[in-house]
């Protein structure tokens, strides 16, 4: 199993994601479709299966060009634009239902865009853990990626699953949103592995997985969070000395490697504590803790509430049937 595989199942384990596929879009010249700032737990998403669009980001006041083929992730939420770049005033917008999904569409018939547009929705708290480790705006180019030697590359099975989504969104085939969402989250994880893979994300977490010297200790940590790890013992994982490893790991993250580490194992503690039988004395020791009143300091400051208002605010989220944004 690669490093990269082993770290993104950890991960996705532990951030509790799930899939939703909302509309599919087909516009002609002139369209514009604008965005607000999305909910702290959920991830808009877009995907490019023909055509061209201008993405206008609010929040850093980017403009990026996709193409067939490209993915655009806003893990933090941000409210921006899509539009077809042409300055002129867009055509109505009508919807209507096709197959499983919602269609959206004009009437126009220039520079036509196919697009399949969703969200991923991620259980509280682990929406802190995506802000802080994963980019503001992750774009995923499956075409021309490269991708890792030896193997089918993340980048072609991205471009096998944005076909079996775009068959399903417009067949109408019994189970069809049910499948559509199931793929939506492998959508995801598989955006994360190409990113990781092709370089294509500069910094966070897709950054050290795909930084061969440092993987290691990425996997490590998820792998074994509870584990007392040392600066040092994460260092000769990665064969590097204490302060090498330092040095590298806070530029590709932003973060040290215990910071890091503390939020994994409190975000691991959150979704212990979601089990009714769950005491904080238990979970504390699950996730590397001999002293309660340590854990206890740590989590509410990490997660802005003590570990036992947690327990019972996410208990009676669950009872409601709405464990996703607590």
């Amino acid at each position: 199993m690669s490093t990269q595989t082993d770290w993104l199942s950890h991960f996705m384990d532990l951030v509790i994601v799930t899939g939703k596929l909302e509309v599919h879009c087909t516009f002609g010249a002139p369209w514009s479709s604008t965005y607000a700032q999305s909910a702290a737990c959920e991830i808009p998403y877009h995907v490019l299966l023909k055509g061209r669009a201008l993405l206008e980001d609010s929040a850093d006041n980017t403009v990026w060009e996709l193409v067939g083929g490209d993915i655009v992730l806003l893990p933090h939420g941000s409210a921006h634009v899509l539009h077809d770049g042409s300055g002129q005033t867009p055509l109505p917008l009508f919807a209507r239902t096709v197959g499983n999904m919602l269609a959206s569409g004009n009437e126009g018939r220039d520079g036509r865009l196919d697009m399949l547009c969703g969200r991923f929705l991620i259980a509280s708290p682990h929406d802190r853990l995506i802000r802080s480790y994963l980019p503001s705006k992750l774009v995923v180019r499956t075409v021309n990626a490269s991708g890792a030697s030896g193997a089918v590359s993340a980048a072609a099975r991205l471009n096998g699953l944005l076909e079996l989504m775009r068959l399903e969104s417009i067949e109408g085939n019994p189970g069809g949103v049910s499948i559509l969402n199931a793929l939506s989250l492998a959508l995801f994880a598989l955006a994360l592995r190409t990113a990781s893979e092709t370089g294509q994300a500069p910094t966070g977490l897709l950054a050290l997985a795909g930084h061969s010297g440092l993987a290691p200790a990425l996997s490590a940590m998820f792998s074994e969070p509870a584990k007392p790890w040392t600066l040092l013992q994460l260092a000769e994982l990665c064969s590097m000395s204490r302060a090498t490893f330092m040095r590298h790991f806070q530029s590709g993250l932003g973060r040290s490697a215990m910071n890091l580490l503390t939020d994994i194992r409190m975000s691991v503690a959150a979704n212990e504590l979601r089990k009714p039988m769950a005491t904080v004395e238990a979970v504390a020791s699950v996730v590397g803790y001999q002293s309660v009143a340590a854990f206890r300091r740590v989590f509410a400051r990490r997660m802005g509430m003590t570990a036992g208002r947690w327990r019972r605010q996410s208990g009676a989220a669950e009872a409601e049937e709405d464990p996703v944004c607590t």
